[in-house]
């Protein structure tokens, strides 16, 4: 026997499919309670704000990610000869356990960081600094390991350039397959828009 979706599931599953397609900005509660079959007040209810319902969605996949990554850091701390790109490959495992939460997990995650940084979601930096700091941290500590030659200021563009270009192919990802099978007749999937990318945003990282 199936399992009984609760309401406050309801809801979290319809805002997710939204905000996904969508945008959080984009996304209003009326779209998400006639998409969840549910009423306003289940909403203010459960979450209380349009904010607070995003960082619940975000949380689900953060609460699983997260402690996967710093199980990630841990090993790479402890490589002698940490190369940049050897960091960002700790991302993939990471980013595979998101199918735990649903099949197309981590596509999912990503987009939702991309409308997260795009539309400028601070309440969300906010509470990912709150619930994971010591993570964020631990991961600019070894970047910092493997750029010493970047300042703090040249660390801060860097960073934020390549979160851009992740942005950028989480975003156009399918257009980004669709032209690589027409183009080089090559069957890929969003898996490999990440291989392709992480040697790019390394070596953006690193170049001197």
């Amino acid at each position: 026997m199936a399992a009984r979706i609760t309401t406050q599931q309801k809801i979290l599953n319809a805002a997710e499919a939204l905000f996904a397609r969508d945008g959080f900005e984009q996304t209003s509660l009326r779209q998400i309670t006639h998409e969840a079959g549910v009423n306003l007040a289940s909403v203010n209810y459960h979450f209380g704000s349009k904010k607070a319902l995003i960082q619940a969605v975000i949380a689900r996949y953060l609460s699983v990610f997260m402690p996967a990554l710093e199980e990630q850091l841990n090993e790479a701390e402890a490589q002698k000869d940490l190369k940049t790109q050897a960091l960002f490959e700790r991302f993939k495992l990471p980013l595979a356990k998101l199918t735990q939460i649903n099949k197309r997990g981590p596509d999912t995650f990503l987009r939702l960081l991309g409308f997260a940084y795009s539309e400028i979601q601070g309440h969300l930096r906010k509470y990912t600094q709150q619930e994971y700091g010591n993570v964020l941290q631990h991961l600019l500590q070894l970047l910092k390991r493997t750029n010493p030659h970047l300042d703090e200021q040249q660390m801060f563009w860097r960073l934020h350039f390549v979160l851009g270009s992740v942005v950028f192919a989480q975003v156009s990802g399918q257009a980004l397959i669709e032209i690589a099978q027409a183009e080089f007749n090559q069957q890929i999937g969003a898996q490999d828009v990440i291989d392709q990318l992480i040697p790019f945003v390394s070596g953006g990282l690193e170049n001197s």
